[in-house]
């Protein structure tokens, strides 16, 4: 608590209170911007955090992370057009909404429930990262490369629609992480002559291309669809029709609650993702309510749910990024460079080594959650009308700020190749279905658990049968196998029923 204290101290000066609000905008600039969301806007942010103070940099890295999470609701409600995919389900009851002349009240019950989602999930991840990290300083090597192994097997299955893409996805990205010089033997590893690349790809670089990049020409082809949409909308004159009225509250105020528990529980289990929970939120709202079938024709409650659960997910994925080391979320693999960077590594040593500096991220993020809401409540109508700017007019500027971002990262031209090098990847991955999520996921967990393999095969010297003296290894090891049995038949039961579906529909056409 004294830790916490001071924190505060830290976070409410003006110079970080200002970098603060700066982040927050930001994002919900970015995330009410449809293609746009937290994780390209951290990713070309950090570069540009090279001259702040540590807490300066992770605070405006978090109010861009927390921004764009509440942001995306304005173009899913307004547009019909998502900012993130895990705001889709606010556009099944928010576009309604915003159709009858309800875009205010539905705009404002989706920042509240975003605010309120992220401030609570936030309090979790401060009464859990700091236990969990106790714990997780008990395991060795053995134990944690069989976690690192499950976890990416977990993400790798559960981050798309086909478990193989996933987990091909996933050794991608381990694949990329080992090119650089060996820290052992200290020779080159598919450097291929370059001495650019003896240090290994950039994360930051390589993330601007596979995100940012490569959803701008794929939202190139959707300009015209989004900027007739933005023509649709017009606001009603009635008072209760611009905000959210005591009987509105009292209904969404338990969905709100149930949404940031499942949005919670989502962002701690590694590679679920927002939309994960935002779909679940939405659909225990509809299954819990007398009116199920009201839904998707412009029920509060149904945007309530799915915005409480989406930004919930964001602080709570930090959990096992802060207590294990292990990135639940792109956003959190992201983050850890810009941790790095400013001289924080994340795992549970650093609640020992710096347990100040996790105090301070912990204030920031308490901040960032009260900043969003004045920042949200205050500019709605100007964030309302950004998304009129034709789509044809940002995708340059976006260019222009990654091409900036990807050359600062080491101010040299090759981080720019790099990033276009990945920006052609990760559009044949999203065209080819193929998680690019766990790619990023898979490249930064990739070095780690390279070296707690090679400490592994040291300690084990060689011999499987040394693995009986580590039963966390051995739980973890047949969790892995389980999970690719699992995930596999699961996958194979909901592809059967939407065949199943599909040949019901086609009948019923006939007819």
């Amino acid at each position: 608590m004294e830790h916490l204290l001071v924190g505060f101290q830290n976070v409410l000066t003006p110079v970080t209170l200002f970098w603060v609000t700066v982040g927050v905008t930001l994002g919900y600039v970015l995330g009410a911007l449809p293609g746009l969301g937290k994780a390209t806007g951290v990713a070309v942010a950090i570069p540009m955090t090279f001259y702040l103070q540590p807490v300066a940099a992770i605070a405006l890295l978090i109010g861009i992370a927390k921004g764009s999470a509440a942001g995306s609701a304005v173009s899913a409600i307004l547009l019909n057009t998502p900012g993130e995919p895990s705001s889709a389900p606010t556009a099944l009851d928010g576009y309604p909404l915003a159709r009858q002349g309800k875009a205010q009240k539905a705009l404002k019950m989706g920042l509240f429930a975003s605010v309120i989602g992220d401030f609570l999930s936030t309090l979790v991840l401060i009464a859990l990262a700091a236990p969990l990290a106790r714990y997780a300083l008990l395991i060795g090597p053995v134990e944690l490369c069989a976690i690192l192994l499950f976890s990416l097997t977990f993400i790798g299955g559960l981050a798309g629609r086909s478990m193989l893409k996933g987990l091909i996805a996933a050794a991608f990205g381990v694949f990329f992480a080992t090119i650089g010089i060996e820290t052992e033997t200290f020779i080159p590893r598919m450097t291929f002559g370059l001495l650019e690349l003896d240090d290994g790809i950039s994360l930051v670089p390589m993330a601007i291309g596979m995100l940012a990049i490569s959803e701008m020409v794929i939202q190139a082809g959707n300009a015209h669809r989004i900027d007739s949409e933005a023509e649709k909308i017009n606001d009603s004159s009635s008072p209760d029709d611009r905000r959210v009225t005591l009987a509105e509250w009292r209904r969404c105020l338990p969905v709100i609650g149930r949404g940031t528990l499942i949005g919670s529980v989502v962002g701690i289990l590694p590679g679920l993702g927002a939309s994960v929970g935002s779909f679940l939120s939405y659909g225990a709202t509809q299954r819990s309510s007398k009116t199920p079938e009201e839904f998707g024709t412009g029920m509060i409650e149904g945007v309530a749910a799915a915005e409480s659960a989406d930004n919930a997910v964001v602080p709570a994925s930090f959990v096992p990024l802060f207590a294990l080391g292990i990135p639940g979320s792109v956003i959190a693999a992201i983050l850890i460079s810009a941790l790095v960077l400013h001289g924080l590594t994340p795992g549970p040593m650093m609640f020992i080594e710096q347990p100040q500096m996790v105090a301070d991220l912990y204030a920031a993020m308490l901040c960032a959650s009260l900043v969003l809401l004045i920042v949200g409540y205050t500019g709605q109508r100007i964030f309302a009308q950004i998304i009129r700017v034709p789509i044809r007019m940002i995708i340059p500027v976006v260019l222009f700020l990654c091409c900036v971002g990807a050359y600062m990262d080491t101010n040299t031209l090759f981080s720019v190749y790099v990033m276009l090098g990945f920006a052609l990847l990760g559009y044949f991955a999203r065209k080819l279905d193929f998680s690019f999520v766990t790619f990023l996921i898979g490249f930064v967990i990739g070095p780690n658990l390279e070296l707690t393999f090679r400490q592994s095969l040291q300690i084990l010297d060689h011999d499987v049968m040394r693995l009986s003296a580590h039963p966390i290894a051995i739980g973890f090891a047949v969790l892995t196998v389980v999970t690719v049995f699992w995930i596999n038949r699961t996958n194979s039961r909901l592809a059967a029923q939407k065949v199943a579906l599909d040949v019901g529909t086609t009948k019923q056409s006939q007819i």
